[in-house]
This record gives C-alpha cells, structure tokens and sequence, in this order.
C-alpha cells in the first residue's frame, strides 16, 4: 500500500497524470473512473511513482558503472537505428535574498532548458520499425548536461548489446555535439565500421537546401524548381555533384546572399566529407533516412506536456515526467510500472 491506496490505484493514477496534458485533466479521467482524489494529490502521487522510476534507471546506470550490469542482448543480429535530438522546456529556480515585498515567498526565475532524447528500436527487412515484447523499443531522455546524457545512452547501448547488431545507423541533425561524440561511443562499443553508418537527417539537409535556394534565386518557380532537382540529386547519393552546383551558383553573389550561399556549402562540405550524406547507400539496405521516429518523440513527450504557455517546472519533477513519457511513448508503461512495484516488493 502506498498513501492509502492500492498498487493498482497508484499506477492508474501516475499513468493518467503523466501521459495527460496536464494534473486537472488526469483528476478529470480519474473522477469519471471512480477515483475521486485531489489535484494535489493526483500531482504527489504521479512524481512519487515516476520518482521511483528514476531510481530505477539510477540503478541501471549503477551496475552499469561498476561493470555489472545486466546484459540483455535484444539487438543481437538485428538491423538497428538509434537517434538522439533535444527539446525545449522552461525551468524554474528560487530566486535567493530578500523576499518579495508584502509576500512570504522569494518567487522564481526560469529559463529555457534543453532536455536531449534517445530512441533505439530495430528494424525489419523492408525499414519498418519493430516494436514487440520482444524486441522493444527504447525511449529515454534526460534534463542533465551532455555527459551524462552520453552515459545514458552508453548504458542503454551495452544494455540491448549493440556489439551484436548486425547493421547500426545513427540519424540526427546537425547539432555539433551529436557528431562529435555518438559516433566514437559506437565504435568504443564495438560496432563493425564496415556496418556502422552515421547519417544527416535527410528532412533536416532538405531545409538547407531551401535557405540556399531561397538566398541563391530571387523568383519562387526558379527557387523551387533548383530546389527539387537539388533534393534528388542529394537522395540519389551525389553530393559531391550538388556541391560543385552550389559552388557555380555562389560566385557571382555578393552581400547577405554570399553568407548564405557560403554558410550553406560549409555546411554540406563537413557532412560530405565526414560521409554523412550516404542516402543512397542506407536506402539501398532498406534502412531510413529521415529521423521522424525521434522528432516525434519529443513531440509526444516534451512539446504536448513539458512545453507550453505558463508551464514552469521544477527540474526533479520534469526529469521525472520525461523519463516515465518515455516508457509510455514505447508503448513499455506496464514494464515500467511492474518495475517500479517489484523493486518495492523485493528492495536491493
């Protein structure tokens, strides 16, 4: 019993008050269900139980840590895509000094803070991700700075054996951050270089290949028409053609036009010579190319419940929010749940 309630009440509740728009929808949900509690307590019991959760993922990083961590290897042989990006999320933090005139309270500040999500799932023969009891997907995230966003995933890796896989592309956009570290963490693990692929969301190279069209023509029929056939040429794997494009259309361009043109080759030119724009390659083996998988992730777990007009969180309760709409989002929340109640049956 947890707070005078059941097991089965208290996960009810954490579900419908983490996956809900917010805690008075849940109490909404819940009263048409039969559970008639507060909007307090439908908060207090939702971040205890996800709070729990945490604890759990701490102990994995524990073992991990210590070098006994259970291996589970879910990916043996399996053709594997793994995707990381970040959201945006308003954090609030006590002011300190003297309280507000006429108040008790020190109010607070808050600023924009950027949880970094993960999703590992595998996929079939024909591309199309794989979700079963068996071979689940792995959504995590975390609002900690980069390091130990690189050891939850590094954790989560070892965990699911991505040694093992038989194929591993990695999808993201061109943040620095992702480039500079996943792909030396992929073969730190082991993964064959032969079949180990980093890839440039193709949708995201797409929107740069409209700023340069945009900057690169001044009629809209001749932007569009440059622009599709530059996409085409990029999906069929021929950038260093399109690069050669780029450069012509560049040289006779001065002004705001010119940095654009020229920011916009920079940026084709690291990915093309890092070998980041193999589309055609990965399309050949049937895998994807686009990161819509983690693009909705945080759509579902950050933008439809962590960000929004008036919505401050204290960290601890948006860390705890995120990771269990994770779970949710994988379609893993009984999993979730009979870990949490395990681990309350049976503590280490």
């Amino acid at each position: 019993m947890e707070e005078g309630i059941t097991p089965l009440v208290w996960s009810t509740v954490a579900e419908a008050g983490t996956v809900s728009g917010s805690f008075a929808i849940a109490r909404s949900l819940l009263k048409a269900w039969g559970i008639s509690i507060s909007l307090r307590r439908v908060e207090r019991l939702t971040y205890h139980f996800n709070q729990h959760g945490l604890s759990q993922r701490q102990s994995l990083l524990f073992h991990w840590q210590q070098g006994s961590l259970l291996i589970t290897p879910i990916l043996k042989d399996h053709r594997v895509v793994i995707a990381v990006d970040g959201g945006r999320t308003r954090i609030r933090h006590a002011n300190t000094g003297k309280r507000r005139h006429n108040s008790h309270r020190h109010g607070y500040k808050a600023e924009w803070i950027e949880p970094k999500l993960l999703t590992i799932y595998a996929v079939d023969q024909q591309g199309k991700r794989v979700n079963t009891a068996e071979i689940p997907v792995t959504n995590d995230g975390t609002y900690g700075k980069l390091q130990p966003f690189l050891e939850l995933l590094e954790m989560h890796l070892v965990r699911l054996g991505i040694n093992l896989a038989s194929q591993v592309v990695l999808i993201a956009d061109g943040a620095e951050w992702i480039w500079k570290h996943i792909p030396a963490l992929l073969q730190r693990l082991g993964c064959p270089y032969e079949s180990t692929h980093g890839l440039l969301d193709f949708y995201h190279a797409a929107e740069h290949l409209q700023m340069f069209a945009d900057a690169a023509f001044t009629q809209p029929k001749e932007q569009q028409a440059w622009f599709k056939q530059a996409r085409s040429t990029l999906k069929r794997g021929q950038s260093a053609d399109l690069l050669n494009q780029m450069q012509t259309l560049s040289q006779h361009r001065r002004g705001d036009c010119l940095t654009i043109l020229s920011s916009e080759i920079q940026y084709f030119t690291k990915f093309h010579q890092q070998k980041r724009l193999s589309y055609s390659q990965v399309a050949g083996m049937k895998m994807l190319i686009g990161s819509g998988a983690i693009e909705s992730l945080i759509r579902q777990v950050v933008n439809q419940r962590l960000k929004g007009n008036g919505k401050f969180w204290l960290l601890e309760n948006a860390e705890a929010i995120l990771h269990a709409r994770c779970q949710w989002a994988a379609g893993t929340w009984s999993t979730f749940c009979n870990s949490i109640l395990t681990a309350r049956l049976y503590p280490a």
